[in-house]
């Protein structure tokens, strides 16, 4: 059954990883950064809309927060990618020659489960819990944000569509509880 769901896994990956084009290369390329011209924007506006909701030292602690979360979030996909110890698609000797590498090089030898995909999700689901009232336009922007960064890891070749998905779960859980120990370690504060 295990490798029956693998299997199809792989099946998944080189259906989406081979509907890429040379056109869009560069735009997926360009969303799989960490820090981009649609990154720091981001980040800016999020910095701005925390500190006027929350004040400086509210901020100063959603900050810290964000930073262990983000920590969190790469060390424990470190640990289940050396753990688990599955091949990234590119380095998976049953499907290499089928699939699009968009990447000059693979990456680490093992993929799963995706960083980009938990840090992207966790990231949306902190603020979404913390601006779900205040700015809740902003919201469907995070989420389609953290979607299309996720998608961009399968459309390069860098991971299969388990990695992102295991990715994407462990980022919603993380943002969720780092977003609660905020709230926590706020409450008695005042902005």
């Amino acid at each position: 059954m295990l490798e029956e769901f693998i299997q199809l896994d792989k099946e998944v990956f080189l259906f989406l990883n081979g509907l890429g084009t040379e056109t869009w290369d560069g735009f997926w390329m360009y969303l799989s950064e960490k820090i981009s011209l649609i990154t720091i924007p981001l980040y800016v506006f999020l910095l701005f809309l925390s500190y006027k909701s929350f004040g400086l030292k509210k901020t100063g602690i959603l900050l810290v927060s964000i930073a262990l979360m983000i920590t969190c979030t790469d060390q424990l996909a470190n640990f289940f990618k050396y753990g688990v110890g599955r091949f990234r698609p590119c380095h998976d000797e049953e499907i290499r020659s089928l699939m699009r590498l968009v990447k000059s090089y693979c990456g680490g030898k093992y993929g799963y489960f995706s960083a980009h995909a938990a840090s992207s999700f966790a990231l949306a689901s902190f603020f979404t819990i913390l601006f779900k009232t205040s700015f809740k336009f902003l919201i469907p922007f995070l989420l389609i944000w953290a979607l299309l960064v996720s998608y961009s890891r399968i459309y390069i070749g860098v991971h299969f569509p388990l990695d992102v998905l295991t990715g994407l779960a462990m980022g919603f859980l993380l943002g969720w509880i780092f977003a609660k120990l905020y709230i926590f370690a706020t409450f008695k504060f005042k902005a």
